[in-house]
């Protein structure tokens, strides 16, 4: 095994740049626990491809923990040609151990060995192996071992990603049996502000101000959330307790609020900011508090109702999340606990933001209690789920999700493929999964022939029948008669499973993004198929 020399610390002016600065901006989108996640895990890489090295060198930049290359076969002339990190002098050397040294120069944090066998040697001989991964990548694997490494991983719970570029298509699948996300960063959340059901302290903040007494500096500079909660009470007070509803009520509404904007002697003056962020956040604002359905779905979900001392800490934590909602927080999630930027004054701002804080806090601290009672009910320690994690899992509480896909197993056997998908899609006849009907197409050729359609130049034209019965067969298992253009026959038979360059440099990129979103357990990965149609720049996602 090979080992990155220079993951020995260094002192002085030759240490390793400082993290902060070495990984600002990465830092800004999952934060120092995304990063420290993201240094514990362990990656495992089947098969040194392009496909392959693109993705280990898109996870190494951002600096994973640890990496580990399983490839058997030597460095060719065909490989020389498509991989950067392959040059002619390595020709003969082993792929492993070449990869392995030249991506491990690109980033001094890492460390890295490889293992020079062949994937599915190792795999019959020693399956134990893949065990200690956070993840494993197989890239350009035949059917039959890939469904072999499939399930070894499938039993132990680790997450698979395949990836391939057969000439101009990129596929991806992601196999998990579980998945679970706090923070799934969301792009579109609305603020969090509970104007519609106010606690006490943000009544009693609200109720102290008195608008038409302040002066015209205090009145411009009032936060929006206070104007709109102002206005809200007065509404209510008018229309038995109730809150605009319909577009006509938030137009009166707004109007309403409109009115409220400073007026001296001599008349209206100009408009001012804060109202024109009341009137703005109006629609946003008053859309009634509730529990997502998504989050709905996580109550009744099997692992939220049937706890015990295996389950994982995140139905531990949705389940007290359940008892919060149905007690303490009568029908509500806990308090997110924090407000958007607004136009207003800073002593006022400080003031909102710590009451959202506090009541964020104290939200939490009950879900705390729950957990621990939950923990010792089950037999486990009741402190084991930290205070922060507990506070993190609060304020994405709205935000939770679990992604579990099929295993490959089932997608590849017949009677239990998803055709109605397939044959939904099929609809249109130059769907991407037409693309994956042909890869599919080509891994049974390949099964057949020990090679790709087209791998010889002088045998494009005498592949296309052998691929068509190919594809024929494959339809027929599913039990379907669309008819797929000739077209796509003879392109397939023209890349003669070639990997091109661009295309394996776009797809390592994707599949990179998805390791981290499966390592770091945040954002929320795709379910299951991912195919990328480079002729037209086109991709779309299928669960099949």
């Amino acid at each position: 095994a090979y080992i990155n020399p220079n993951m020995a610390a260094v002192s002085g002016s030759g240490k390793a740049m400082d993290k902060e600065k070495k990984y600002d901006r990465q830092l800004r989108l999952w934060g120092d626990h995304g990063q420290a996640a993201l240094e514990a895990s362990r990656v495992c890489l089947v098969n040194v491809t392009a496909t392959g090295t693109e993705t280990l060198k898109n996870l190494i930049l951002p600096g994973i923990g640890w990496f580990t290359i399983v490839d058997g076969s030597k460095v060719s002339g065909e490989d020389v040609g498509n991989n950067f990190f392959l040059e002619r002098d390595s020709i003969g050397k082993s792929r492993a151990e070449v990869a392995t040294e030249c991506l491990l120069e690109l980033n001094s944090d890492v460390r890295g060995d490889f293992i020079d066998e062949n994937p599915e040697q190792l795999l019959e001989a020693n399956p134990e192996f893949f065990r200690s991964f956070s993840c494993v990548i197989a890239s350009q694997m035949p059917e039959r071992t890939l469904l072999s490494l499939a399930a070894v991983l499938w039993d132990y719970g680790i997450p698979l990603l395949v990836c391939r570029s057969y000439g101009l298509i990129g596929y991806m699948r992601v196999a998990v049996k579980e998945h679970t996300v706090i923070e799934s960063h969301p792009d579109n959340a609305h603020s969090d502000l509970r104007l519609d059901r106010p606690f006490p302290a943000l009544s009693a903040f609200v109720d102290a101000i008195d608008m038409d007494s302040l002066s015209k500096k205090d009145h411009s500079h009032t936060p929006f959330p206070v104007i709109l909660l102002k206005y809200l009470n007065q509404w209510r007070k008018e229309h038995d307790g109730a809150v605009p509803k319909n577009y006509k009520e938030k137009d009166v509404f707004k109007e309403m609020v409109r009115k409220g904007m400073w007026e001296s002697e001599e008349g209206p003056g100009e408009p001012e900011e804060n109202f024109e962020e009341a009137i703005k956040h109006t629609n946003t604002a008053l859309v009634p508090t509730r529990i997502p359905s998504e989050i709905q779905t996580l109550f009744e979900d099997e692992g939220c109702r049937n706890l015990h001392a295996e389950s994982s800490n995140f139905f531990v934590m949705t389940k007290a999340l359940k008892e919060f909602v149905d007690n303490e927080g009568g029908g509500a999630l806990p308090l997110r606990g924090s407000i958007p930027d607004m136009f207003a004054d800073s002593e006022r701002y400080i003031q909102l933001q710590n009451i959202y804080r506090d009541q964020a806090k104290q939200d939490a601290s009950m879900v705390a209690s729950r957990v621990s009672q939950i923990l010792s009910s089950i037999g486990r320690p009741s402190h084991c789920i930290s205070e922060e994690t507990i506070k993190l899992f609060c304020r994405n509480a709205a935000f939770l999700r679990v992604v579990r896909t099929r295993p490959l197993e089932e997608e590849y056997n017949p009677e239990k493929a998803c055709v109605s998908e397939i044959s939904l899609q099929l609809e249109n006849p130059d769907s991407e999964v037409v693309l994956y009907i042909m890869l599919r197409a080509v891994d049974r050729f390949h099964q057949q022939y020990g090679r790709y359609p087209g791998y010889y130049d002088d045998q494009v034209e005498a592949d296309i029948p052998k691929l068509k019965a190919c594809l024929c067969g494959l339809l027929q298992e599913w039990s379907l008669s669309p008819s797929i253009k000739d077209e796509y026959v003879h392109e397939m038979c023209r890349y003669g499973g070639a990997e091109l360059h661009s295309v394996a440099a776009f797809m390592g990129g994707a599949a990179a993004q998805e390791v981290i979103k499966l390592v770091t357990k945040q954002f929320v990965p795709f379910n299951n198929t991912y195919i990328y149609n480079a002729m037209n720049s086109s991709s779309a996602t299928y669960m099949l």
